[in-house]
């Protein structure tokens, strides 16, 4: 090419990295031995390291080394015998709707995956065009959305003054939307915010629901993960179901199982009519073809191996216990050293959240003295990854949050 040909790619803006993960780079190539990472959505056992979960590692053994399986292609839709039990999993085992056959399932690139396919169908094939999201949220939902077409609008959900949930402004801003509009819900563990509805307050959300015939569509990412018990995090999901709401379920088994590299995830489509499930299942498949073609095998063998079997089932649900204890153990430990220190302000909300994060309402300024001065990463939205502490450094977080709250 010579140098005097205007390349056709001169007029590309060049736009910012991803916040989250330029903060994670920033915190690899920080030397600080005190350095602490509550930036990425990762377990991270008390050592401070990436957790295999002992029945992952068991069952990866045995699929690597059964001499029947191969690398051939997946079919489009996945692996039946991983999306049949993820719908089981999050949609109750003696599920009505999947026993009658009222749900479409679709193996995805995890749960991001499975919100892009989702939202594609819905651009493609729903009556209604726009999406509510609550604020905040997850950082991808919006661009995913947007990305496909749909109008993204947002209701009320974090309540900063008590730092929990706005629930009686979420509600009214639902009962604003048009008939047939679709509502995104994180099933459990709220990403960023960590504040579920309760049990009593998703009734009431199901109630405006059906009132203004509005369509579902749930994200759970940490059904498991969050409280450890697999039926209370889905409570919301198989609540609906069981209302007759047809409605999406975005379905992931990174955090769950740990399998953050390998994309496992689902997409269940739950409809009134069966009848429809064919014609449901053939307009995914030609999404998912124009797309990625066939989803991996790998990850989709090891939780189908764990999913179909009862003794590695509970394995399993052994490991989650492990790893939700551990986290509520450093909610706890880093609630009470606030209050040990007489941190200024009120710390109750860390332990009365869920899940993963906390939203911790530490302003973006503080946060900045954080990162830079004493090291600690997280999002400048004052989230933090509850799974980034450990018994050796959260006296040291503690004590830094001390200081700049107190401007010291």
């Amino acid at each position: 090419m010579t140098a005097d040909k205007m390349s056709q790619f001169a007029g590309i803006a060049t736009i910012p990295g991803d916040p989250l993960f330029e903060l994670v780079a920033r915190y690899k190539a920080d030397t600080f031995d005190k350095k602490v990472d509550l930036s990425i959505g990762a377990y991270r056992d008390d050592t401070g390291h990436p957790w295999v979960l002992p029945v992952v590692k068991k069952v990866d053994s045995l699929v690597s080394s059964d001499p029947t399986l191969d690398h051939e292609y997946l079919p489009i839709t996945g692996l039946a015998d991983f999306t049949a039990p993820a719908a089981r999993l999050v949609l109750g085992k003696k599920s009505d709707v999947v026993k009658a056959g009222h749900v479409a399932s679709v193996q995805t690139i995890s749960g991001t995956g499975a919100n892009h396919l989702g939202a594609l169908f819905l651009a493609r094939h729903h009556r209604s065009k726009v999406i509510y999201i609550p604020d905040p949220t997850w950082a991808n939902h919006r661009a995913i959305f947007e990305n496909v077409g749909l109008t993204v609008k947002t209701y009320p959900y974090f309540d900063k003054a008590t730092r929990g949930l706005a629930f009686d402004d979420m509600l009214a801003a639902l009962e604003q939307a048009n008939d047939g509009d679709i509502i995104l819900l994180h099933a459990c563990a709220h990403n960023p915010t960590g504040v579920d509805p309760s049990q009593e307050q998703w009734t009431r959300i199901a109630e405006v629901v059906k009132r203004r015939n509005l369509f579902t569509f749930f994200d759970t990412a940490y059904q498991g993960f969050a409280s450890g018990d697999l039926d209370r995090d889905a409570w919301a999901v198989q609540h609906f179901a069981q209302l007759g709401f047809e409605m999406m379920v975005c379905q992931s088994f990174s955090k769950n199982f740990g399998l953050y590299g390998q994309r496992t995830g689902a997409l269940h489509v739950v409809m009134s009519d069966p009848a429809a499930r064919t014609a449901v299942i053939s307009q995914l498949a030609k999404l998912q073809r124009a797309e990625i073609s066939n989803p991996p095998a790998y990850g989709a063998r090891i939780v189908a191996r764990v999913l179909n079997s009862e003794s590695l089932f509970e394995e399993w649900v052994h490991d989650l216990n492990v790893m939700s204890s551990r986290i509520i153990a450093m909610r706890h430990a880093l609630r009470d050293r606030l209050v040990q220190l007489g941190t200024p302000g009120t710390w109750d909300h860390i332990v009365n959240q869920i899940g993963m994060f906390s939203f911790t309402g530490l302003a973006p300024e503080l946060v900045d003295r954080l990162v830079n001065e004493f090291h600690i990463y997280l999002s400048r939205n004052g989230r933090i990854s509850m799974a980034g502490l450990n018994t050796h450094n959260v006296d040291y977080v503690a004590q830094c949050i001390d200081k700049v709250v107190r401007g010291n």
